[in-house]
């Protein structure tokens, strides 16, 4: 279990965390998201001890991380696939980590074929791939066989068979009991992988909640209507929340009011329905509706790219 309180670290007048507080449940796969700048990779690190805060604490089952005399074999931690030796092969590497905790050989074999690096495990780090990088990453979290895990962007570069691995095997590991962070930019991934969500903005927790939840609170669900007479199911919608809005001919989306509720009406009134879909709003539209207001570093309109530069 990852606990913070209160947890605020300052870089001179600039405050990349603020009051931040959360726990990170054991038996969960727990997304951590944000917007560029938000203040995630400042928390891992400070959870790991490579950043001491400014003001509040957090610890990692019940004790601040840099107390555990084989952190190794507690937490498993990703943070930046790019910090190895680049001259040293990938086997050199893990053995060299694990010989700082007296972990055999054969854990390093067995990371390896884990995480599907094997054939170029006799190659040197520097020449890997970003993939074949956050895949060693990776390996080197696992080796103590730790019982929580801290992994930021571990699908940065991995091809589709790739993020589905990691996908299989973090929530493999949170349904044996352990602790799983795990930061993406990947929402639709992090759909299908999370099942508990913290959402940073400008340093601040936005939200922590089950996911389902989370999706509920922000989002609304629409239902994609079909009919010959449009214009008389709007009339006959008309009432108190109800939003109606017209995609094209004889295609209705509306909102505030339920399939059933759509289908009743219409049938009262005789008015014919050829398709009802429901479609609920989905992380996507959560994360952005939440984070709106908290993007730092936010992109500028597309322009007509016909339209001559002043």
């Amino acid at each position: 279990m990852i606990v913070a309180e209160g947890l605020t670290k300052r870089f001179g007048d600039t405050t990349a965390v603020s009051d931040v507080s959360f726990t990170v449940q054991p038996g969960k796969v727990t997304g951590f998201l944000g917007p560029n700048g938000a203040g995630k990779s400042t928390t891992m690190r400070m959870i790991v001890g490579l950043d001491r805060p400014s003001a509040g604490r957090v610890t990692v089952n019940g004790a601040p991380y840099r107390s555990s005399r084989a952190p190794l074999t507690e937490v498993g931690v990703l943070l930046d696939a790019k910090a190895v030796h680049t001259g040293r092969s990938a086997r050199s590497h893990l053995r060299a980590i694990a010989a700082t905790h007296g972990l055999p050989k054969s854990r390093v074999d067995e990371v390896i074929d884990l995480t599907g690096i094997s054939s170029v495990a006799g190659r040197r780090a520097g020449k890997f791939s970003l993939g074949m990088g956050q895949r060693l990453g990776i390996a080197a979290a696992l080796l103590g066989d730790p019982q929580t895990l801290i992994l930021d962007e571990p699908v940065n570069g991995l091809d589709p068979e790739g993020v589905r691995w990691v996908r299989q095997f973090v929530r493999y590991q949170a349904a044996q009991g352990r602790t799983v962070l795990l930061s993406s930019h990947l929402m639709s991934e992090m759909a299908l992988t999370a099942d508990h969500v913290i959402v940073l903005g400008r340093g601040r927790v936005l939200a922590d909640a089950p996911l389902d939840q989370l999706v509920a609170a922000w989002t609304a669900t629409t239902v994609l209507v079909r009919t010959p007479r449009p214009s008389a199911l709007v009339a006959a919608l008309s009432t108190a929340g109800v939003t109606v809005t017209t995609a094209e001919t004889g295609v209705l989306h509306v909102e505030g009011v339920t399939a059933a509720v759509i289908g009743d009406t219409a049938a009262a009134a005789g008015i014919p329905i050829h398709e009802l879909t429901p479609t609920a709003g989905s992380l996507e539209d959560a994360y952005l509706a939440l984070t709106g207001e908290a993007v730092e570093y936010r992109t500028a309109d597309l322009a007509d790219p016909h339209q001559e530069q002043s």
